[in-house]
């Protein structure tokens, strides 16, 4: 499933980029979709952050990013970096206590706030206190008057603000903006926005309250937690994405979800779990079942297979194999694009592209079970020193396994 985020630049009075809006997009159609504000910035942060990753959008530059008062007051800002965003406060924000007390505590975090469209309004009483926080006023050049921004940029100079001139069309506006001291300019004359895409793994599992509440616990059980995002070939790709995409200090590649969890922390893990839980509350397409279940099955045989190896001590890294074998059919993306995205441990990366070792041979033994290639299967077996009933006997186990799991807990 193909993802979409759009990205336009801002420039400074030297005409360089310095930082970039990022624009929900559903499709290649490069305007914004009638959504809610909440599903439209939880979309452009899931697939900014996870799946095209924030580094490719931005190369390094601050990401303006529009955040509504319901999600003010859920602090889903405090999620990002603060070097990676700049918070943008909509129009349809009112300043109340509250809001002001939320942009406090992001200020003293270190985050910047871009009031988007705002109008000082006299009778508000909170209204001037949001702007002595703001750090920059975003002025519509196409929206307002020149009195409108005649006042807005008395007010700017007086606090000590900078300007951005958004939505410039011509030669002229740009260089009204710029001599009216604006300090960054945002529009069509310089850039329309530029669509970026990747793809997504589909939702199928609704496991994050499960495993937020599991992380709530005094003491978490982190051998839970790891079985339940195992369980979730969405979740574990976007576990490893995310690894990937903001490094977290890594000196080596992963082997198992268990070992993703640890490098990662379960503070940081509770984090992006709640991103994904606000997001989810929106998402409407899913794998179908009879993928989902391929992949369970598959994940598990190859973690059993192993465990009917000879000397085999080690299986976290069979069960990734086994569900990360399927990853090019539900992504429709070739499978060493997808493994370029992701830590996983090399000798996971070899069997997914092909390479003969361990885990390699366990996968094909699998796919042979599957399409009841006997010759295969005999084949196999012999090579890893394994009797073909015992396999069978997996094979079952690991069917009823995966379809216990989904009756149970998610159908």
């Amino acid at each position: 499933m193909e993802v979409f985020v759009a990205r336009q630049p801002l420039f400074n009075r030297m005409e360089e980029v310095y930082g970039y809006e990022l624009l929900y997009r559903h499709n290649n159609m490069n305007s914004f979709p009638n959504i809610n504000g909440d599903q439209a910035t939880t979309e452009v942060l899931i697939n900014s952050f996870f799946n095209i990753g924030i580094d490719k959008l931005s190369d390094g530059k601050p990401c303006f990013i529009n955040f509504t008062e319901n999600l003010l007051e859920l602090r889903l800002p405090t999620y990002f970096q603060p070097r990676n965003i700049v918070i943008e406060i909509l129009e349809s924000v009112i300043p109340s206590q509250k809001i002001i007390d939320i942009c406090i505590e992001l200020k003293q975090l270190g985050y910047k706030l871009a009031l988007d469209d705002f109008i000082f309004d006299k009778s508000n009483l909170y209204s001037q206190s949001l702007l002595l926080l703001a750090d920059m006023i975003k002025v519509d050049f196409q929206q307002t008057t020149k009195e409108t921004r005649s006042d807005l940029e008395t007010l700017a100079r007086k606090n000590n603000i900078e300007l951005v001139a958004e939505k410039l069309e011509t030669k002229e506006e740009y260089e009204q903006a710029k001599n009216k001291g604006y300090h960054y300019f945002q529009g069509y004359y310089f850039s329309r926005p530029l669509i970026m895409s990747t793809h997504d793994v589909p939702i199928y599992i609704h496991t994050y309250y499960k495993i937020l509440e599991l992380l709530n616990d005094e003491d978490p059980d982190i051998n839970r937690i790891s079985k339940l995002i195992e369980q979730d070939i969405s979740l574990s790709y976007k576990l490893l994405k995310l690894i990937n995409t903001l490094g977290y200090g890594m000196k080596q590649k992963v082997t198992s979800i268990k070992n993703a969890i640890i490098y990662i922390g379960l503070i940081e893990l509770q984090k992006w779990i709640y991103v994904l839980t606000v997001r989810e509350n929106e998402w409407k397409n899913g794998i179908s079942f009879e993928v989902m279940l391929n992949c369970l099955i598959r994940s598990k045989m190859c973690e059993s297979v192993a465990k009917l190896i000879p000397g085999r001590q080690e299986y976290g890294s069979f069960f990734l194999t086994g569900m990360f074998s399927l990853m090019d059919t539900i992504m429709n993306r070739d499978m060493a694009t997808i493994l370029s995205d992701l830590p996983l441990d090399e000798t996971i990366v070899q069997a997914l592209s092909g390479e003969k070792n361990i885990q390699r041979d366990v996968l094909q033994l699998v796919i042979a079970a599957e399409t009841a290639d006997w010759t295969g299967i005999g084949l196999g077996c012999k090579e890893l020193n394994i009797q073909e009933k015992e396999l069978f006997k997996e094979y079952a186990e690991s069917i009823s396994w995966a379809k216990k799991l989904l009756d149970e807990d998610y159908l």
